[in-house]
């Protein structure tokens, strides 16, 4: 039974990745940097889009969103075949949602 899960997972050891949800009023850019130092950016997402996704590796991360020139950071720790998605809502504030793949 459980060999049978196993080979059922829609995610197969991915890396992670993250989107920009802008709700917000302004646009939206994101840094994500990766505890090996690496960095991926996510940049100019208007209001009312949603970026594409960006892979990046799994382990602590740092987001570093930009919005009306003023930045806000989140550290998490990331896992393969996991995707984030950073919301911004109308009052400018920013949350960041963890979705499983496998789910």
């Amino acid at each position: 039974m459980a060999m049978a899960a196993t080979g059922c997972k829609k995610c197969k050891d991915e890396d992670p990745r993250a989107r920009i949800t802008n709700n917000g009023t302004q646009i939206a850019s994101v840094q994500v940097k990766t505890s090996g130092g690496n960095t991926v950016n996510i940049n100019n997402v208007a209001p009312g889009v949603t970026s594409d996704y960006a892979n990046y590796a799994a382990g602590q991360t740092t987001f570093t969103l930009k919005v009306n020139n003023v930045d806000y950071a989140k550290t998490v720790d990331v896992s393969k075949c996991h995707e984030y998605t950073i919301a911004i809502d109308r009052s400018n504030v920013v949350t960041v949602t963890d979705t499983d793949r496998n789910d």
